[in-house]
């Protein structure tokens, strides 16, 4: 889908696409939390605002289930939540599991292989999302740092390969040297093509693998085609990485974070500022109040 430059978006476009949108999707980090891990009362309030007019808001994050919960309650949503870049959506009211795809024991373990190269052990934390558990080889300063900011507590059990009783949702890999990652994403995507897995980018620190279907485009599709009986043109999606790709292409209304690398806010319709500056407010006063 061809996307506009945020200056070809008049403001009879602004207007076109706020009368059609009817269901306003967000990333989180980045997004609509920046640093302080919370979502800041301007944004609150525009979410709020954006509902009150009968806009449905949702959640798509790379985040675990658990780990995005918070964030679901505090805006109110009431449609079901997309974590792990959309490979797990569950209503929390409901509990129902609408849809759950995992990376294969064979592949997972292949992975933990080349992870574990000597050149690179040492570089990486690696993290296994088991039934949404965080299970770890050992706590590392950037597991600690990671399990803060997401409120979960990581299970260390040494040889990873143990914890493979189940399949994982997403398996990612933490280096604090972004160089290493890049690496490691241009690797593995000469190993395994987009039919046998997904990978991608959520920080420039996170590598991260799921089920070759999952992104969050056709999660949003799922959400919005299938079980609100939407079209494209009703969708505005927010977000601000390489993970959000898919999604921003997918919907009608595609806005891109000015904290966003310039190759997602180059597929974007709009870029908002930044997370800082709240820009998810912005973009959601602009589009849709």
């Amino acid at each position: 889908m061809q996307k506009a430059s945020a200056t070809h978006l008049t403001s009879t476009d602004n207007q076109a696409a706020a009368k059609d949108i009817q269901l306003l999707v967000l990333d989180i980090d980045g997004t609509i939390a920046g640093h302080s891990n919370t979502i800041s009362e301007p944004v609150k309030q525009a979410i709020f605002a954006a509902q009150a007019r009968g806009i449905q808001v949702a959640i798509a994050t790379g985040r675990m289930y658990r780990s995005a919960l918070r964030f679901h309650q505090e805006i109110g949503s009431t449609l079901p939540l997309m974590a792990y870049q959309g490979a797990w959506i569950q209503d929390p009211i409901t509990q129902k599991i609408y849809r759950h795809w995992v990376v294969s024991r064979e592949i997972a373990h292949q992975l933990l292989d080349y992870f574990e190269q000597p050149e690179l052990r040492s570089l990486l934390s690696v993290h296994f999302y088991i039934n949404d558990q965080l299970y770890v080889r050992e706590l590392t300063k950037e597991t600690q740092i990671y399990a803060e900011r997401s409120g979960v507590i990581p299970i260390p059990v040494g040889d990873l390969r143990q914890a493979l009783t189940n399949e994982p949702t997403k398996i990612l890999a933490l280096s604090d040297d972004i160089d290493v990652i890049d690496k490691l994403l241009g690797n593995l995507r000469r190993q395994y093509t987009p039919a046998e897995l997904y990978l991608t980018t959520s920080v420039a620190t996170f590598f991260e693998a799921t089920n070759a279907s999952v992104n969050k485009g056709t999660a949003v599709r799922y959400l919005a085609e299938e079980l609100l009986g939407l079209e494209l043109a009703n969708v505005m999606a927010i977000g601000d990485n390489f993970n959000d790709l898919e999604m921003l292409e997918y919907v009608g209304l595609g806005v891109a974070m000015g904290n966003a690398p310039s190759g997602v806010q180059a597929i974007a319709q709009w870029v908002a500022p930044s997370v800082e500056e709240n820009g998810a407010a912005v973009a959601i006063e602009k589009f849709l109040l």
